[in-house]
């Protein structure tokens, strides 16, 4: 039996190389070929035969490998291949390995949407807790499956100034709502009754919001002012030329205003009195003049808004031993703004600020002074483009008894001095101004029509120093600006002094006497 077996395993092993190589192309070829091969018809045959034979010798049959299907040996690769089962193995453990890791991709995607959300939750918390936060984006996926986050961008906050000034207030201010000054109530009339009346009365607030647009654009020239005064309070000092203060003054007053032809910028020039020099000086071209650590120098410029002008000043010392004086028309000034008031007459005014001033004395290298007020020098109305509009407000008792009027505005200036307390014109002319009621007057020089000119494009009735014909590109203009004089159609404002020796000093601010209330719309944290 043995022997037959290995004969018959040998006669298959030949016929199958046999048939192979012949029928190579049939077995590899298209899965319609059904044709059997001889060495598979050989060995099914061999097979029969020998299980027949072992039934018969009453031996246990041996499994046997089953034929494999000829369609799908014929067929194609694939089809072979799950045909194996040693590749079926294969295939499963790869599935496997693959269901694994699609498994753990997912946990870990889970995991990884879980801390997203929780992510999600605190920067959604911190953008409640914050002002201008940023604001949650759509999300959207990135190839790899993950989500990102569109940030939007900050939204912009107010802006704040610079160091050293340069943003215009209208940039700062850009709902063109400016900040108020300081809001009085009026002094009790002559009868005792109280002007309280005034805030609650329905009448007068109605009046005051149909001015609001004035209002404001004096409020919008008053913060200018402020920030430029705080600003040269920070770099004025001993040695420095009287001409680059000044102009480093103007130039910085110039970019907060955002000047703008008669629409918007400076009043009139900087006035920078020294000592005994009480009012109206600003360095000519070519001025030398420097501050020494013993001058008093009063600084005292202005700014406006179509027209609206504010008119503010005050003193600077380095040396202490001047603070009593400075004090005492400090405290002049407050008076004659707490007394001011609608239907209060202006001698009382200055009756009230003289009393004041003459309560102080100051002790200046071993001999007393006391402090007196410049009779000769006063506060006074603004109106449009006019920063004298006619009444004056008296600094000594006995002045006009014409009475301050509702809807008003008010610059009141007290000026104190340790010498005789009168001002004379002295020094060369620096300050201009154009005649505010000249009326058609005939020119015959060509070059004082074209200054004229010059006068009435930029500075219109606002005050003007000859630094700032200058600026413009003026020059040889003396002769035409001596004729404009004499004609009436320009008036000089020549600087006004007090004895040589005396100190002076001088505080200012701009009130509104609206229907409501008295705005000091000039006041700062500083004075």
């Amino acid at each position: 039996m043995r022997l037959f077996f290995a004969i018959v395993g040998v006669y298959g092993n030949v016929a199958f190389r046999v048939t192979r190589s012949a029928d190579s192309a049939a077995f590899l070829g298209s899965s319609h070929n059904a044709s059997v091969p001889l060495h598979l018809f050989f060995y099914s045959l061999c097979s029969t035969l020998a299980s027949g034979i072992m039934e018969a010798n009453g031996t246990e049959t041996l499994p046997v490998q089953p034929a494999v299907d000829t369609l799908i040996l014929n067929g194609d690769a694939t089809e072979r291949e799950e045909a194996d089962p040693a590749k079926k193995k294969k295939k499963k453990k790869k599935k496997s390995k693959s269901a694994a890791s699609a498994g753990h991709s997912e946990q870990g995607e889970d995991g990884e949407v879980e801390v997203r959300k929780q992510t999600e939750l605190q920067n959604l918390d911190e953008k409640d807790r914050e002002e201008d936060g940023e604001e949650d984006g759509e999300e959207a996926d990135n190839v790899s499956g993950k989500k990102k986050k569109k940030k939007t961008k900050k939204k912009k906050g107010p802006k704040t100034q610079t160091d050293p000034p340069s943003i215009p207030i209208c940039d700062l201010y850009p709902s063109g709502v400016f900040p108020m000054g300081q809001e009085c109530e009026y002094p009790p009339s002559q009868d005792g009754r109280s002007a309280a009346w005034r805030m609650s009365n329905e009448e007068k607030q109605v009046m005051n919001k149909a001015s609001e647009e004035m209002w404001n654009d004096f409020r919008e020239a008053a913060e200018a002012h402020r920030q430029v005064r705080q600003y040269v309070k920070s770099w004025i000092k001993p040695g420095m030329t009287m001409i680059d203060i000044c102009e480093r003054l103007e130039d910085c007053s110039r970019k907060l205003i955002k000047e703008n032809g008669l629409n918007a910028g400076l009043a009139f020039p900087t006035g920078c009195s020294l000592n005994n020099c009480a009012a109206h000086y600003t360095p000519n071209a070519g001025d030398p003049t420097v501050l020494q650590y013993d001058d008093v120098c009063k600084i005292d410029f202005g700014t406006h808004i179509s027209g609206r002008i504010i008119d503010c000043a005050f003193t600077v010392t380095f040396n202490p031993k001047y603070d009593r004086l400075l004090e005492a028309v400090r405290d002049a000034t407050n008076t004659g703004i707490k007394r001011a008031g609608i239907d209060v007459r202006l001698c009382d005014v200055g009756e009230s600020i003289q009393e004041v001033m003459e309560s102080y004395e100051v002790e200046l290298d071993g001999k007393t002074y006391q402090v007196k007020p410049i009779r000769n020098l006063n506060g006074h109305s603004i109106g449009q483009y006019r920063i004298h509009a006619g009444k004056t407000v008296p600094i000594v008792k006995g002045g006009e008894a014409t009475r301050m009027e509702e809807g008003e505005v008010y610059a009141i200036e007290t000026f104190g001095s340790t010498g005789k307390g009168v001002v004379h014109d002295d020094m060369d002319c620096s300050h201009y101004m154009k005649n505010f009621d000249v009326g058609h007057v005939p020119i015959r020089l060509p070059r004082a029509k074209h200054l004229l000119n010059v006068v009435n494009e930029n500075f219109g009735t606002l005050a003007f120093c000859r630094r700032w014909l200058d600026r413009l590109g003026e020059s040889k203009y003396l002769m035409a600006l001596k004729n404009l004089c004499d004609l009436g159609i320009i008036d000089p404002y020549p600087p006004l002094c007090d004895a040589k020796g005396s100190y002076t000093a001088q505080f200012e601010h701009t009130i509104l006497l609206r229907p409501t209330c008295k705005e000091v719309v000039s006041r700062g944290d500083d004075y």
